[in-house]
């Protein structure tokens, strides 16, 4: 449909400005919103996607794109109920204790909530034992963890255990990632995986919801 492609290439070159009266004329005409949402809104965003990955989109342009794409969300996500809006899954993620970057985390954020998933986002510094309340009042399918120096890289592996001591190890998924994490490194303290970037974190939470 031309106006759902429209609003996929709005999506794609950011067009924050437009997006709105867009959406708008495909509601005026009677199209589903769902489908709005899933084919155009989140259609341009599944553009954008390995578009990142491939280095022919930069950090800025992607968090246009979804500024743009949660702008035209305004339009149309009063029109349906949660249940026209399935989760992929539920999301936790944050950056550990003592660190408090966040640029990739919430790259991550955004990506995932654009391609379908519900992302609680703790933010930075997040000690373990939040990660472990968290756990239980949200009861996620995923636990995300970031952590950018080599100085707080252990502050996961101690997240890991405070799970694993709580009881809760078995009912979550545990992906991590940030520059000095490594493959070796998820191996080593019983993560459940590794992305290297935000769009591979997407993959990766995709692969273990289909297990």
């Amino acid at each position: 449909m031309a106006i759902l492609e429209d609003i996929q290439n709005c999506v794609l070159d950011g067009e924050l400005d437009e997006i709105k009266d867009l959406v708008q004329k495909a509601v005026d005409e009677g199209i589903d919103p769902a489908a709005i949402i899933n084919d155009g809104l989140i259609g341009g965003m599944n553009i954008v996607a390995p578009l990142f990955k491939s280095g022919e989109m930069f950090v800025p342009e992607v968090m246009e794109s979804a500024d743009t794409m949660n702008e035209g969300m305004q339009v149309v996500k009063p029109l349906i109920t949660d249940a026209d809006m399935p989760t992929k899954g539920k999301v936790i993620i944050g950056t550990v204790n003592g660190d408090l970057h966040d640029i990739g985390k919430n790259l991550v954020v955004l990506m995932m909530e654009s391609r379908g998933y519900t992302v609680i986002d703790m933010g930075v510094d997040v000690k373990e034992e939040q990660f472990v309340e968290a756990i239980k009042e949200h009861k996620p399918d995923i636990v995300g963890m970031s952590s950018l120096l080599t100085t707080t890289m252990m502050k996961i592996d101690d997240t890991i255990k405070m799970i694993n001591e709580s009881g809760l190890r078995d009912q979550v998924k545990i992906i991590i990632g940030g520059a000095p994490i490594s493959q070796e490194f998820a191996d080593d303290i019983g993560a459940d995986g590794y992305s290297e970037d935000a769009s591979t974190a997407v993959e990766l939470c995709d692969r273990m919801m289909a297990m």
